[in-house]
């Protein structure tokens, strides 16, 4: 097996290889996860890392083929997704293979490994593809139900074809939150019920059809017709258990009146579909859908669509506008909401880490963040859309830049998104003028990101940033500040401040932590105790502490303490502080201990 040694000194695998021992020799094996974006398509989610498998000695023949098997991990497979091995040439053509296996042994490794036979060398990666099923339809006809779901069904009667006519299908499915979600977006689509889903279908014959072919698949009906439906018998059992005739007869109006209801929910199936791939959407309004039990829609077709669904609508919806509800729901369909994640070291603060993850995802990223030392601010961005292999590329700007080895500042950062995978950066960040932003007790700085479809990227292997930025919005930004080390002043002894009583200074030291302890046992929130500090002040106490309630308090307290002038009464302010957060009695309570206190 090869390997690759990484920053940390550490051996990583990159795949094995089973070959002679001169092919070993000969060939070089490296991750080129940058160029990720040119390998994965609509409906292809990646799962490994890619991988290039090139020969150092071209005039060598290998003695194919030879076995690959590349680790790779997967979060969720589900019944209409399968795995293959991408295999992408130097000039973009690319080839799939089924695996040999996907678990096991590979020498003293076990794990999951996608093994396939190479009969050349590439770009290889492990890809989440919709399941491919193939019928093959004899001049006798044929049914069918798909593997992947047996509600799914096609049937082709005697002579559809003159010849034997092979076809190769796909199933999309479609979440019912997915049709919701563009419901709730867009009043327009309001009248939609519910999405059978989407169905590809290939037919390289090409052949006409001489009969229509019946399909069937699932397309739940209106959810609150079922409801009344469902009270509507619940009503009928009462009515059966009651013996006298006028109390029956209110059982029996109200059963009457509740099927009379059920039955104004008048629904509409429509099919919507596509002749070709490059095709627009088509409403085919003289096909007639039938509804069949178990929410099943059955149709016939007397051509071949290459895509198709069937949509139930509650009333009438206009036909541009279930094209271009057919349309946005292809489009989210190849989305995921994402969410940008910029977080600090808690230990060290000019240490950063950028994620992007999915926003299903995000409690459980934000969680393994914080376990990692990770905490905010600042916030995760708002969700946005992004589709597998699209790019977010960000820099920053203002008093603040950043580094991935310490040394190469004010870089151009990119983050490719799958689905899948967890694209992350640690960065190191550090002010560009230490004397910049002079009132401010630390560094401020933006990350603004960018995002760059997969159309904007250049199919080139050698992918460069950066990219130019200046005709495109940002897609975000996110505020970064960084505190200032405090920085000893060398002052002539002349001028040197000398403590006339240095025991003074400790005693209301301990003071202040005591005040602390008294108002965390309360949960007492910083905003509330009325001292005049700048809210960067209070972000920074919560960023030094984020999980001791009395250190942030005290912080405070001490941030507040420096900020006063030699000569303030600063037990007479800050009882006053503390009258105003309405707690009198540690007002008392302070007055007391200073009274006391001799050394004060």
């Amino acid at each position: 097996f090869l390997v690759e040694e990484n920053d940390e000194n550490q051996h990583k695998v990159v795949c094995y290889i089973k070959a002679p021992a001169i092919v070993l020799e000969n060939v070089m094996c490296k991750i080129v996860n940058d160029t990720s974006s040119l390998v994965v398509d609509d409906s292809e989610e990646l799962v490994s890392n890619v991988i290039s498998i090139e020969c150092f000695d071209c005039e060598k023949k290998i003695p194919f083929p030879i076995n690959i098997a590349i680790p790779f991990a997967s979060h969720f497979r589900g019944n209409y997704r399968d795995y293959l091995v991408k295999v992408t040439d130097v000039n973009f053509q690319s080839t799939y293979l089924t695996p040999i296996a996907l678990e096991g042994y590979q020498g003293n490794h076990q794990g999951i490994f996608a093994e396939v036979k190479i009969y050349q060398l590439g770009i290889f990666s492990v890809l989440s593809c919709l399941k491919k099923e193939i019928l093959t339809i004899p001049k006798a006809g044929l049914s069918q139900k798909l593997s992947m779901d047996p509600r799914i069904s096609f049937y082709y009667p005697p002579e559809t074809f003159s010849s034997p006519a092979v076809m190769h299908l796909k199933v999309q499915p479609i979440e019912p939150s997915l049709v919701s979600t563009l419901k709730a977006k867009h009043d327009m689509y309001h009248s939609v019920v519910s999405s059978s889903a989407l169905v590809y279908v290939q037919h390289p014959s090409g052949q006409a059809f001489n009969k229509a072919v019946t399909v069937t698949l699932p397309c739940p009906p209106n959810p609150e017709k079922k409801r009344r439906g469902d009270e509507a018998e619940h009503v009928r059992a009462l009515s059966a258990t009651v013996k006298s005739v006028t109390t029956m007869y209110h059982p029996r109006a109200l059963t009457a009146s509740l099927r009379k209801n059920g039955e104004n929910l008048s629904e509409t199936l429509k099919l919507l579909g596509r002749r070709k791939k490059d095709e627009e959407w088509i409403v085919f309004d003289d096909v007639i859908i039938q509804n069949a039990r178990n929410g099943l829609v059955s149709f016939e077709l007397n051509e071949h669509l290459e895509s198709f669904l069937v949509i139930r609508i509650s009333f009438h919806l206009e036909t541009a506008c279930l094209l271009l509800f057919a349309q946005a729901l292809e489009e989210a369909i190849c989305s995921t909401m994402a969410n940008v994640v910029l977080y600090r070291n808690r230990e060290n603060p000019y240490k950063i880490v950028v994620v992007l993850s999915a926003t299903k995802e995000l409690s459980w990223e934000l969680q393994n963040l914080h376990e990692e030392g990770y905490f905010g601010p600042p916030e995760p961005t708002k969700p946005f859309p992004l589709r597998e292999g699209e790019q977010i590329h960000f820099r920053f700007s203002g008093n603040i830049f950043a580094s991935e080895n310490g040394k190469d500042f004010g870089k151009t950062y990119r983050l490719i998104f799958h689905s899948q995978r967890k694209p992350r950066l640690e960065l190191q960040i550090k002010e560009v003028d230490e004397f910049g932003n002079y009132s401010s007790p630390h560094y401020k700085g933006t990350a603004v990101f960018y995002k760059i479809t997969r159309e904007r990227i250049a199919k080139e292997w050698e992918q460069a940033l950066p990219y130019d930025y200046q005709h495109q919005s940002p897609l975000c930004k996110l505020a970064l500040t960084l505190p200032k080390p405090e920085k000893s002043i060398k002052r002539p002894k002349s001028t040197k401040r000398i403590s006339s009583d240095s025991s003074a200074e400790a005693q209301w030291d301990n003071l202040l932590y005591w005040l602390a302890e008294e108002l965390a046992e309360d949960n007492t929130p910083l905003l509330t105790l009325h001292l005049p500090v700048r809210r960067s002040t209070l972000q920074l106490v919560r960023l030094k502490c984020p999980d001791n309630l009395t250190h942030q308090i005290y912080e405070l307290l001490c941030c507040w303490n420096k900020s006063l002038p030699r000569s303030a009464n600063k037990q007479q302010l800050l009882s006053h502080y503390l009258r105003r957060s309405g707690r009198r009695d540690l007002s008392e309570e302070l007055c007391f201990r200073w009274k006391t206190n001799p050394s004060l």
